[in-house]
């Protein structure tokens, strides 16, 4: 008899459900959408564009092929925040309102994310098989990412010196520092810190990484997860150049990036606070606060979520000792770098 009930009950539970699914409709908001992007991406290769309009649209761009299961909710509330979320990090339908510069940083970080399998996002692909992309496909990619490089290759090395010591005080009187939009300012005083990495990317950059003492006695620690409140990287950012006996060197000044944990203050990027000063005159990178939300943390999550957000932190080892030999090992770059700054 229970047996019998329990069979009279199913029919019941699926009106329910039915009936759920239909109040839950009322409370659906489509996303918002707009004209798709005509036209390929300028200053992007067409068999690039193509890829990138395959795999990457129906996310990253204001027009979306959304299924009728991408449409009901509770599943349309996790679609359209993760394309919301895309869109802020990038949106090709206003790829050309972004200068050459931004394209070019834009099109470094669609290289690390494809390349490191990153991008589309594996669950994404695995209901939307048409956006995976092929090993050929990723090449593609990857050689026009190092066509852009290609476009900075090497400084000559008689005009590194005088342009490096320009991110440091030359003994006339320079203004107040600049602040990044999110009230981070520049920093002077990582001259003081110690060096904790290097790092060289596709855009023939040499990147010099500082840790503050807070930062430098978590990874001595491995204490990283998370990283310490008050931990503070600076990296210092060069064109790369090569001297006559073909040794490479820091040479041209890019820009110097900061990274402030702060976990009450930057809730929305993992808790670090990211700043970047460009240039001789360290101009801030961002419109407004909201800049590390649309670029900077997109990247640290996907790439570095197992070392705390953070790049370039020194391998992990089971001696603290191992630790501070590595840590030996790169300081005497440091030496190189002040001298040059000072």
């Amino acid at each position: 008899m229970k047996h019998i009930k329990k069979i009279r009950l199913l029919p019941l539970l699926f009106l329910g459900l039915i009936a759920g699914l239909i109040v839950l409709q009322v409370f659906n908001e489509p996303i918002e959408q707009k004209p798709a992007a005509t036209g390929h991406l300028r200053n992007v290769p067409q068999a690039v564009s193509l890829i990138l309009e395959r795999s990457c649209y129906n996310c990253h761009s204001d027009a979306q092929q959304l299924s009728f299961i991408d449409k009901l909710a509770p599943i349309s509330w996790i679609v359209n925040k993760d394309i919301k979320k895309a869109r802020e990090v990038m949106n090709f339908s206003e790829w050309d309102k972004l200068s050459d510069a931004e394209q070019k940083g834009k099109f470094y970080a669609i290289y690390n994310m494809v390349h490191a399998g990153k991008m589309p996002l594996p669950s994404y692909a695995l209901t939307h098989p048409e956006a995976k992309l092929s090993a050929t496909e990723v090449e593609t990619i990857k050689q026009f990412a190092l066509s852009l490089s290609e476009r900075d290759r090497f400084i000559p090395a008689h005009t590194a010196a005088g342009t490096v010591r320009a991110i440091g005080t030359t003994g006339a009187a320079r203004p107040a520092a600049p602040v990044s939009p999110n009230g981070i300012p520049y920093n002077a005083d990582f001259k003081n810190w110690k060096v904790i990495g290097m790092s060289t990317l596709i855009d023939n950059t040499i990147r010099v990484i500082y840790g503050n003492d807070i930062a430098v006695k978590a990874i001595a620690e491995e204490n990283f997860h998370p990283w310490p409140e008050g931990s503070a990287v600076a990296k210092a950012v060069f064109k790369q150049s090569r001297k006559a006996n073909g040794d490479i060197v820091p040479g041209d000044f890019v820009n110097m990036q900061y990274m402030v944990k702060q976990g009450k203050v930057y809730t929305e990027t993992e808790g670090w606070g990211f700043a970047k000063f460009n240039g001789q005159d360290l101009k801030p990178t961002g419109k407004t606060a909201l800049f590390a939300q649309q670029s900077c943390i997109s990247c640290h999550r996907q790439l570095a979520e197992s070392t705390g957000y953070l790049f370039n932190v020194p391998p992990k080892v089971n001696s603290k000792k191992l630790i501070e030999n590595y840590l030996k090992t790169v300081q005497h770059e440091k030496d190189l770098i002040t001298t040059a700054i000072q």
